[in-house]
């Protein structure tokens, strides 16, 4: 799913309003414990939590129902931030160049409806620039596929512009083939070998075909209230298959940012965001927020679940919140909830 655009200033000031302190010998509540509760009164979601991870250690809030902080969930589009991780390593271990052709790598595979891939660099890919229709928009996330499958929808259409940002789902799925291709193991594995086993990441898995989650973790519903708990993850594949829990994310995040995942060269070309007019990097995607803070982070979106993490550029600091439905309602207040975590408070 693309980032999320919203006007931030409105929406923004309008929850923080609501943050002013009043007379009391309790200790204020941080802001993000604050605005969590509208994430279901607001927001429309059954349960919210979020996992703060600051230098003086971490923060959990929640509210709502059908939720708790060891919780398994589905990450949705974060995925890509493991995918694009992945393929840069392979860029710095001279395995594969970003501007290696996804015919070298796919010969064949890409043609049709005046998409070729001779024309098409992992670069592109990786920054949503490819022009490649997203094959989740005629699936609308709801029919499992092979990776195949899923290209083959998305090369029934014709592309958008070349070098224009045009979030599509097809690009990482071409991303996790071209995984697969250079090093024989699947984009699960490398993933599993280069990323979750070395940062003990024990909540994080790609379930595969695997239609329940792992234990613990509560419900997941749809917009309508219908339980979706149990869905197929091929629905989304490389594009957005993870399982995860909050305090995973944030210790990825952090060590993705702190240079621990990639040397700093490799890390300086996922934050480079030029090639998508600033709109994205590769895996990752900045913020502006309010008081002139950039953050770096990711979404997720895929049918029960919604999920964010953010943090500064160094890592230092990360926040994940997740609700337990597809979407929030009320697109004021993500940014809301970064700007009150990130941006300094004035007294």
């Amino acid at each position: 799913m693309p980032p999320l655009r919203t006007l931030l200033a409105v929406p923004v000031s309008l929850a923080l309003l609501a943050l002013t302190p009043t007379a009391s010998s309790a200790p204020a509540a941080p802001a993000t414990d604050a605005l969590l509760p509208l994430l279901v009164t607001a927001g429309g979601a059954p349960g919210a939590a979020l996992l703060a991870r600051e230098e003086s250690g971490t923060r959990y809030a929640r509210a709502g129902r059908g939720i708790s902080r060891g919780d398994h969930f589905r990450a949705g589009s974060i995925t890509k931030t493991f995918i694009a991780t992945v393929v840069l390593q392979l860029a710095a271990e001279h395995r594969l160049s970003l501007s290696d052709t996804v015919e070298q790598h796919l010969p064949g595979l890409v043609h049709g409806a005046g998409n070729d891939g001779r024309a098409l660099t992992l670069r592109s890919l990786l920054t949503h620039t490819s022009g490649l229709n997203d094959f989740s928009a005629d699936t609308k996330g709801l029919i499992p596929l092979s990776p195949l499958q899923a290209v083959r929808i998305a090369l029934t259409r014709a592309p958008a512009e070349p070098g224009r940002f045009s979030y599509s789902n097809t690009n990482y799925v071409l991303l996790g083939m071209v995984v697969e291709q250079v090093t024989g193991h699947s984009y699960a594995t490398e993933a599993e070998r280069r990323i979750i086993a070395p940062l003990g990441l024990t909540g994080t898995s790609f379930p595969g075909a695997r239609t329940s989650l792992p234990s613990p973790h509560g419900r997941a519903y749809a917009a309508d209230g219908t339980d979706v708990t149990e869905l197929d993850p091929r629905v989304a594949g490389a594009a957005g298959e993870l399982v995860t829990t909050l305090a995973d994310l944030d210790r990825f995040y952090a060590a993705l940012l702190s240079g621990r995942l990639l040397p700093s060269r490799w890390l300086r070309e996922m934050r480079d965001a030029r090639a998508a007019h600033g709109l994205y990097g590769m895996g990752l995607f900045p913020q502006k927020l309010p008081c002139g803070i950039t953050v770096w982070g990711h979404n997720g979106r895929i049918t029960g679940s919604y999920v964010r993490t953010a943090a500064t550029v160094d890592g230092r600091r990360v926040l994940t919140f997740r609700v337990n439905t597809t979407a929030v309602a009320d697109p004021g207040l993500e940014p809301a909830l970064l700007a009150a975590e990130f941006c300094p408070r004035t007294p």
